[in-house]
């Protein structure tokens, strides 16, 4: 029967404190322990429910985390394609040693002079002066001597006048502002453009908000490699992006120093185009 009497009830705690006062202590105590209960429930289930929306806040806080851009996109995927711009042949005469040959050509008609006359034998009384008239010399445009041979000295002195010559050009700088569009010996990152692109991927930064905005293209930027090696010069030729173009510039000129281009042998100012290519690469 004790089973049955529920020891929280008002019935049961009026037979417990019948006759005694129940305006404090012990009875008061047990009227007010049914709302006190629902009271520390109500308190444990809100205290509960924070919890689990604390730990569902901090779960998505260290999601969104770990989601950001800058870890789930490589930060060095700025790939740089470099290439030397095409360039025509400059129209500029290679200075180089040059050797002219001249032809000996005389003509046969200038070398041959009047044949040998037979010179005979005969007394004094019997010789006989041929003289030439002055028409008859004018009219003769052969040489005239007393032995006319084929080629004469006059012939030799001539032929030697025509012999082998050579014409040596003189090597001049060249001007020590000027930029050449082509070089004989180009100018070079050291280690070549395979080092070039692993020095940029390495140096350059994808702009933040170029990242969010999801913008990316090939930003074409010509600069000059002076003679002694720096960098100067840095235009963008074919812009993408305000944010793309300023880093493009920004690690080009922070490049080291180049190999520089050579002509006759000498070191020159010569331009360097190089496409700087920006990629988002999403990670799944």
């Amino acid at each position: 029967m004790a089973k049955d009497v529920d020891l929280s009830s008002k019935e049961w705690r009026d037979i417990v404190f019948e006759g005694k006062n129940k305006e404090f202590g012990a009875y008061q105590l047990r009227k007010e322990s049914d709302a006190r209960h629902n009271k520390a429930m109500i308190v444990i289930v809100i205290v509960i429910a924070i919890l689990f929306a604390l730990a569902f806040l901090v779960n998505t806080v260290i999601k969104a985390a770990e989601a950001r851009p800058e870890d789930t996109i490589e930060q060095s995927m700025a790939v740089m394609e470099v290439a030397e711009e095409p360039v025509d042949e400059p129209e500029e005469e290679l200075q180089r040693v040059e050797e002219q040959k001249v032809e000996e050509v005389i003509k046969e008609d200038l070398l041959n002079t009047a044949k040998a006359t037979e010179i005979a034998i005969v007394k004094d009384d019997e010789v006989t002066d041929e003289l030439q008239s002055q028409d008859e010399l004018k009219e003769d445009d052969r040489a005239i001597g007393k032995v006319n041979e084929d080629r004469g000295v006059d012939d030799i002195i001539n032929a030697q006048e025509h012999k082998d010559v050579v014409v040596v050009e003189e090597k001049t700088e060249p001007d020590e502002d000027y930029v050449f569009d082509a070089v004989e010996q180009n100018a070079m990152f050291p280690g070549g453009d395979g080092a070039l692109i692993k020095w940029l991927g390495e140096h350059t930064e994808y702009p933040q908000v170029a990242l969010e905005n999801g913008v990316q293209g090939t930003v074409r930027v010509r600069f000059v490699v002076k003679k002694d090696g720096t960098i100067g010069d840095v235009k963008v030729l074919k812009p993408v992006d305000p944010n793309l173009d300023k880093e493009a510039i920004r690690v080009i000129k922070s490049l080291p120093k180049f190999i520089p281009g050579k002509m006759n042998g000498h070191a020159v100012n010569c331009y360097f185009t190089a496409p700087v290519r920006f990629k988002i690469i999403s990670q799944n």
